[in-house]
């Protein structure tokens, strides 16, 4: 096994699993504080041992489409309510680095996208700084994800 990727198990070994989303909360650089996915999001968040990592959110009461195939304003209603990406990871002192090769948002696929990280028991929180779309100015993204354990 090549060095480089055993130093990213062993760095990222507290990453590994599935984590299930709890809350996501979005402060604007005017301080205003919002919650993008509702008070009860749901979505996955998982590290695996082979470097690959994946995530899914969406956000909670999104719309049922009235037939299968959605009109146009179903449609956007239900991508304006999720995101989703899956690609690599690598680990650094306190920051995970998705390398993303597949995303519901075209523009994220072949980027990197950083997030700070905290631990604390089974609790995982990423941070990052990032444009609001909505406003066009900067903002902080926090996102909590809670270890999903297995029950057999």
């Amino acid at each position: 096994m090549p060095a480089s990727k055993l130093a990213r198990m062993v760095d990222g070994s507290v990453l590994l699993g599935t984590w299930k989303l709890k809350s996501c909360v979005v402060t604007t650089a005017a301080g205003r504080r919002l919650t993008p996915y509702g008070q009860n999001p749901t979505g996955y968040l998982s590290y695996s041992a082979d470097g690959r990592m994946h995530a899914i959110g969406a956000a909670s009461g999104r719309i049922v489409p009235a037939a299968p195939t959605p009109p146009d304003h179903e449609r956007v209603a239900l991508h304006d309510t999720m995101f989703a990406y899956a690609g690599t990871y690598s680990v650094e002192a306190g920051k995970v680095i998705h390398h993303v090769d597949i995303s519901w948002n075209e523009a994220w696929t072949g980027t990197d996208q950083i997030r700070l990280f905290e631990l604390n028991g089974n609790t995982l929180t990423l941070t990052t700084h990032a444009t609001d779309p909505a406003s066009d100015t900067a903002a902080h993204y926090a996102l909590v994800w809670e270890k999903v354990t297995s029950h057999r």
